[in-house]
């Protein structure tokens, strides 16, 4: 009896020594003192507490704005406005600024409980919200914008060594800090969840994107994604977690280990890389291979190599001063145009599948080789070493087509509304939202954020209106309300006028949209389209003057329908008070 009770003692010493082992190792993978039976996901279509404080403290600016506006306006009654920002690359995020810069200037910008963005216009977001004051001097954010020197190439690589030996290391990564080191002119490497407890100085940021499975494979309610200071998560279906534990490891909704959150640069990168998906890599097709059928796997890995190391050579020339790493450069831009104009003379619309798979094999190796003798070509020094790292790294991933890679909190979460492309998977790739919808509508439909009215500065390419008729189908498919498109305003497309007012009713909210070209700027729809052209989406980075155009473009559209957004931030005022007054929270 003395022994089997010895041996039960000692059995359940080993095991409580063994589970001391377990619990120990899993705290030491921890930053931080998180348990691990903690559940950290919630599930909810309201705010959560922390945007709930920010909108709170928000509105009280707005009140003193209206009041200020000479509109009257309660406490209680203070109305929902967002301004949402369209992508559109960098015409995008240059426009942006522009546009909240001159509201500022029209004593408009304190009208804003939030700002919104996708893509393009979220590379300015995450520049101007860098200063917690941004809102009272847009002239600072204007400034760095134009006459900011560009971050060197060095820091740059030195940032990028650093994520490469991360496990969630993407091409997102690379296209961040081009990006902010190119474009943004600066490296934020501050996490969006320090803006969490700043004071309510400026609207409330709310920045989205897409899961690339779910958009591919999943259910609409899947598709789209949205990080704020406060959460991340899907806003259909309601499920969030703190944006601190964005990217760590889940299983079953328990958090197995906290990981370092990404920075404002590699965010950047999720939040504005359209070139993920595959199909729009169409829009970079030359004409002499934009032959209907022919655009199949071996010519898309052709243009997937091709175009990374265009953007890639493109964005590093702004990181670089001196005239000798500039030459090497241009060499290299030169070497690869050759490459491409020498593939028009052989013929791919004759070939089979086979010859053509062939075909654009050998030139995707002719480009790689290419590199490689000029990267090999150049003198020893810094730029050497810096160039032929990024190169590096960058050939890889393209082979693996990685973007946005983060962990999934939805991981095995058995929760019946989570899809099976999300419940699957234990990473999440997070990409461009502009590829579900180019401006960030579905956030911020319905009532969660209870918008009265919407300002919508459009700079998206393509079709004029699509935003809106895309927005106009997804609130119908999730049973959202959404104001009336009247159809005659669709035959503006190839010429449209500077403001439009989709009158919202009851719960719709109502929606200012002003596209950045229009009859005040341009003469005719050929001069129109001549500055769509101009000024696409994918080119290289914009010069001084094509940036300056383009914010003194996005300025004047605001002064010329100042009359229009005070008539309608009244009206939205006014409803928002009748809604008080009757009782509706």
């Amino acid at each position: 009896m003395q022994t089997g009770l010895t041996g039960f003692m000692n059995a359940v010493v080993c095991l409580c020594l063994v589970n001391s082992v377990i619990l120990s190792q899993a705290a030491d993978n921890m930053e931080g003192n998180v348990a691990l039976s903690e559940r950290p996901i919630r599930q909810s279509h309201s705010l959560c507490a922390g945007e709930k404080e920010y909108v709170h403290k928000r509105k009280q600016i707005v009140l003193h704005s209206l009041n200020t506006l000479e509109i009257n306006c309660t406490a209680a009654s203070v109305p929902h406005i967002a301004l949402l920002a369209s992508g559109g690359g960098q015409r995008a995020a240059v426009g942006l600024v522009g546009f909240l810069h001159q509201m500022e200037k029209e004593g408009l910008l304190d009208t804003l409980l939030y700002l919104g963005g996708v893509s393009g216009s979220t590379w300015s977001m995450a520049s101007l919200y860098n200063d917690p004051q941004f809102s009272t001097n847009m002239d600072a954010a204007v400034s760095r914008l134009l006459d900011s020197p560009s971050v060197k190439l060095e820091q740059a690589v030195d940032w990028l060594g650093e994520r490469a030996k991360e496990e969630h290391f993407s091409l997102a990564d690379i296209w961040g800090v081009l990006t902010s080191a190119g474009i943004m002119k600066q490296m934020d490497l501050r996490c969006l969840s320090d803006e969490a407890n700043r004071n309510a100085t400026n609207p409330y940021p709310i920045y989205c994107a897409t899961e690339k499975h779910c958009f591919t494979h999943g259910p609409i309610e899947g598709k789209w994604f949205e990080i704020s200071p406060h959460e991340a998560g899907f806003t259909e279906l309601g499920l969030f977690i703190e944006t601190s534990l964005l990217g760590s490891k889940f299983q079953n909704g328990t958090l197995l280990e906290k990981k370092k959150e990404m920075d404002m640069v590699k965010l950047q990168g999720i939040l504005g890389c359209a070139v993920a998906d595959e199909e729009t890599l169409r829009d970079f097709v030359p004409q002499w291979l934009n032959v209907p059928g022919h655009l199949d796997s071996a010519a898309k890995e052709y243009l997937r190599v091709w175009n990374i190391l265009d953007k890639v050579i493109a964005l590093t020339r702004i990181t670089v001063k001196d005239t000798t790493a500039l030459m090497y450069l241009d060499k290299l831009q030169k070497i690869l145009e050759d490459k491409v104009n020498h593939s028009q003379t052989e013929s791919v619309e004759a070939a089979s599948m086979e010859e053509r798979k062939t075909l654009f094999n050998r030139w995707s190796q002719e480009l790689w080789a290419a590199v490689e003798t000029w990267s090999q070509s150049l003198d020893d020094g810094a730029f050497k070493t810096h160039v032929s790292f990024l190169i590096k790294e960058v050939i890889p991933l393209i082979a693996e087509w990685k973007w946005g890679t983060t962990g999934n909190f939805l991981y095995q979460y058995q929760v019946s509304s989570v899809p099976a492309c999300l419940y699957s998977n234990e990473r999440l790739q997070l990409i461009d939202a502009g590829l579900v919808i180019n401006v960030p509508y579905p956030s911020f439909l319905g009532d969660k954020r209870d918008i009265d009215l919407i300002i919508a500065p459009e700079y998206s390419a393509g079709n004029m209106f699509e935003t809106l008729t895309l927005a106009r189908d997804y609130a119908a498919e999730m049973e959202k309300p959404f104001p009336e498109i009247n159809d005659t305003i669709l035959e503006d497309r190839d010429w449209p006028k500077d403001c439009y007012v989709l009158e919202g009713k009851e719960k719709e909210p109502t929606i200012i949209y002003m596209p950045l070209f229009n009859r005040r700027n341009c003469k005719d729809a050929e001069e129109f389209k001549a500055k769509m052209d101009e000024f696409s989406t994918f080119q290289r980075p914009f010069s001084q003057e094509k940036m300056k155009f383009v914010l003194e473009t996005a300025k004047e559209n605001v002064k010329n329908n100042k009359e229009t957004l005070l008539k309608e931030i009244n009206k939205a005022a006014l409803r928002r008070h009748n809604k008080w007054k009757a009782g509706e929270p």
